[in-house]
């Protein structure tokens, strides 16, 4: 049927995917090769870009509803049982204000799931992650959501291997997507033949914030890299499955002070309405087999540190210099400070924030307890500035105080008294090091089916 005829004339996308900041590495099953010829009905490599043929996704106006777009639906060969469309929850859950229309209106549930879009029923939309498409006039269409990793993505940061200019600047935005078009003759793209295809695979990466200190450097940002790709054969594409490995988690570590102090990862969770997480989180611990904790960036990490064995209340706890590693090794290379003096690290844009222990905390020894929390952070190479795949490990040095009515034992955190007062804890007190386990970074990803990989909607 003519139908039949128009869908086999569709171009259908690949995605590889690297995500670097959340330990996701892609595997290739080819090696770029130079093209030797031109695709029939299709620019080649060396033909000048040609205006697109194809109506982009547009954001609907308040005159514009989203069932008015105007766009060709593509086909994707051999991925999906036409009669099981891709239903993400998470992926799908855009409101409806901020929704981009995918595909030609009036397009049912199953050629909604065939283009690798969201279907609610009565509206194709485009899901909260990357969608890729191809068409048969030589354009790649990226619709970008910044939800795609956690933390959001910066949608501004957004480059292609071409760079970031027009053409390859998002052609139409809002808060929430970003929409680019470009010939797929531009943008830095590649083109090789393989296996009787021509290949043209191009990558989109988002820049990040470092922080820099004087013994190591961190980030807190997403590091988002995408190589996605289009394979034509005689006006057709063939589909091309994803592949993803996932690194193991490293073994659990555990370390203690000479000096019986014990430093614990609170794992409590609120549960009723008007809960505080910081209270709330030192409700249970982490144990030993618990280790390695996993955290998204910039997810809270609560830390507590106590004095074990003693029943003086007239002692209190006093934490010196607390920072992380990324090894065990306290001592080892790189590091980023969390408290100076017991002060929250004045140079770090995402600042440790101390955590009062008192009487209203049910403790029988209260001035035993220091507890602090921080936001998660993956260590950066200091030459490249990448982010590393690393464990972090967090250490504290330790010392007891007496409580007097002239001595609360606790920091002054304006720069004068902290300095002063630090110094002369310094030289009367012997000061422990404690080490947490290993805390490492993660995705918070969902679990794919075997018969859905391959679909670029259903990677975070």
């Amino acid at each position: 049927s003519d139908k039949d005829i128009f869908l086999r004339l569709i171009a259908c996308v690949a995605l590889f995917v690297h995500l670097n900041s959340l330990g996701i590495t892609a595997v290739s099953p080819w090696s770029p090769q130079a093209a030797k010829r031109p695709v029939p009905h299709f620019p080649g490599p060396r033909d000048p870009p040609q205006e697109a043929k194809w109506p982009l996704p547009h954001f609907p106006g308040p005159r514009d509803p989203p069932q008015e777009a105007k766009q060709p639906l593509p086909h994707f060969p051999g991925l999906l049982d036409p009669q099981q469309p891709v239903v993400t929850p998470h992926i799908c859950g855009v409101d409806d204000v901020d929704r981009v229309p995918c595909g030609e209106p009036g397009i049912d549930a199953a050629q909604c799931g065939a283009i690798n879009c969201c279907f609610d029923g009565q509206q194709c939309y485009y899901g909260r992650t990357v969608t890729v498409q191809c068409t048969i006039d030589g354009q790649f269409v990226l619709v970008v959501a910044r939800d795609t990793t956690l933390p959001r993505l910066s949608l501004d940061s957004i480059s292609l291997l071409g760079g970031s200019d027009a053409p390859c600047s998002a052609v139409d935005s809002n808060a929430d997507f970003a929409i680019y078009q470009f010939p797929v003759t531009a943008c830095g793209t590649r083109a090789m033949e393989l296996g009787g295809y021509v290949v043209y695979e191009n990558k989109m990466s988002s820049s990040y914030e470092v922080g820099v200190g004087p013994l190591g450097a961190i980030t807190r940002d997403s590091h988002y890299e995408l190589y996605f790709q289009c394979r034509y054969a005689d006006a057709t594409v063939a589909a091309l499955a994803v592949q993803l490995a996932s690194n193991n988690p490293p073994m659990p570590v555990a370390a203690s002070g000479p000096l019986m102090v014990e430093l614990r990862l609170g794992s409590g969770q609120c549960v009723t309405k008007g809960c505080m997480q910081a209270q709330a989180a030192y409700t249970s611990y982490y144990g030993d087999a618990d280790y390695p904790v996993t955290k998204v960036l910039r997810e809270p990490v609560y830390v507590e540190v106590r004095i074990l064995g003693r029943t003086d209340p007239n002692i209190a706890l006093v934490l010196g210099r607390c920072w992380a590693t990324s090894s065990p090794d306290p001592f080892s290379i790189p590091q980023w400070e969390l408290l100076v003096d017991g002060c929250p690290y004045q140079h770090d844009s995402y600042l440790t924030t101390p955590i009062p222990v008192d009487g209203s905390s049910g403790l029988q020894f209260p001035s035993h307890y220091k507890r602090f929390v921080l936001k998660m952070f993956a260590f950066v190479d200091h030459a490249s500035m990448a982010p590393l795949q690393e464990k972090v490990f967090i250490h504290c040095s330790t010392s007891v105080c007496q409580l007097t009515a002239a001595d609360s034992c606790e920091p002054r955190c304006s720069r004068q008294r902290r300095d002063v007062v630090a110094a002369g804890r310094k030289s009367s007190h012997q000061l422990t090091v404690v080490s947490s386990g290993e805390v490492i970074f993660t995705e918070k990803a969902e679990t794919v089916p075997p018969e859905l990989q391959g679909n670029p909607n259903l990677v975070e």
